[in-house]
């Protein structure tokens, strides 16, 4: 069985968890305030779902940053 990523020693954490947990929100708290589902917020967390454009803006707004700190390009390139 796997570890999960907070057991593994340098396992990198989500953006949108760090700044969750710095905010003292529950994924159920966040997943409410910005219109989705605690499973979404989830998802988004684990990279296993990339949120729409708005779903995207409100998780930023209620968190206190910018799309970009939260969802980071893998690259970059201006044209990926």
């Amino acid at each position: 069985m796997a570890a999960s990523p907070e057991a593994r020693p340098g396992a990198a954490a989500s953006p949108i968890r760090d700044r969750r947990k710095a905010g003292k929100l529950t994924q159920a708290e966040l997943g409410d305030a910005v219109g989705a589902s605690r499973q979404t917020i989830v998802a988004i967390e684990k990279g296993d779902y990339s949120p729409s454009v708005y779903l995207a803006l409100r998780i930023a707004r209620e968190l206190g940053a910018t799309v970009e700190e939260l969802f980071p390009l893998d690259d970059d390139s201006p044209n990926s």
